[in-house]
């Protein structure tokens, strides 16, 4: 892989130099605000996602089953996440693909101190196995997670610490990991939601008080619904 990389004249490395001179092209500031998002910025939002569409999830009205698989479905991405980058860890030392920077002359680096090796990209491999798992919980928040996922796979290769390939190798690694784990995760993490969903201190964790309530209600034959305005009572 090394001495793939040091030829110049390979696809991938065309590509790096092509989607890196964007950097050397683009304003100062701008490469400052990619630097951020691409290092930091998109995995806290891609956190933030994940939180906001369990925030919706646990106030959609539902039985205690669908709740905590939903809920589970959720708590998997950050897993999936972290055995991904696990399971990095054996593929970078068997690899040993030397950043870019050092076998590539003229690249525009954003980011300092980067020792460890290249492949495969870690930033690229969370956040798609985030996104992959976040689609499979909730389609409408997944598709955004995705975008996220690919967003940062551009940034790492526009700031000069991976090439294309590094990237493809995150997305393919994080989505298989999110996939093919996703149903014995699914198995191990439902019971235990369900009964955390039973626990009158940390039941809201899976389902809100109005989510609860017109649950209850829908179960009861002939059982008042409560309007709009005192369900948003209710969750208040």
């Amino acid at each position: 892989m090394a001495g793939l990389a040091a030829s110049g004249s390979n696809p991938d490395v065309d590509l790096l130099y092509d989607i890196n001179g964007l950097a050397k092209d683009a304003p100062h500031w701008l490469d400052r605000v990619v630097e951020f998002v691409g290092e930091y910025g998109l995995l806290l939002g891609m956190v933030l996602l994940v939180l906001w569409c369990w925030w919706t999830v646990r106030r959609r009205p539902g039985s205690a089953e669908e709740a905590a698989s939903s809920v589970a479905a959720l708590v998997w991405a950050p897993l999936a996440a972290g055995i991904a980058v696990l399971v990095n860890v054996p593929i970078r030392g068997f690899v040993e693909r030397p950043r870019p920077f050092l076998d590539h002359q003229g690249l525009e680096v954003l980011v300092s101190g980067k020792t460890d090796y290249s492949f495969v990209s870690d930033h690229a491999t969370i956040t798609m196995a985030m996104g992959v798992a976040l689609f499979v919980a909730h389609r409408k928040f997944g598709l955004v997670g995705l975008g996220l996922g690919l967003l940062e796979g551009f940034c790492r290769v526009y700031m000069g610490v991976h090439y294309p390939t590094d990237v493809v190798g995150g997305f393919a690694l994080g989505t298989a990991v999110a996939l093919l784990l996703s149903p014995v995760a699914s198995m191990l993490l439902t019971p235990v939601l369900k009964a955390v969903d039973r626990s009158p201190r940390v039941g809201w964790v899976v389902r809100s008080r109005s989510a609860r309530r017109a649950g209850t209600d829908a179960l009861i034959p002939g059982a008042r619904v409560e309007t709009a305005a005192e369900q948003r009572d209710l969750a208040a």
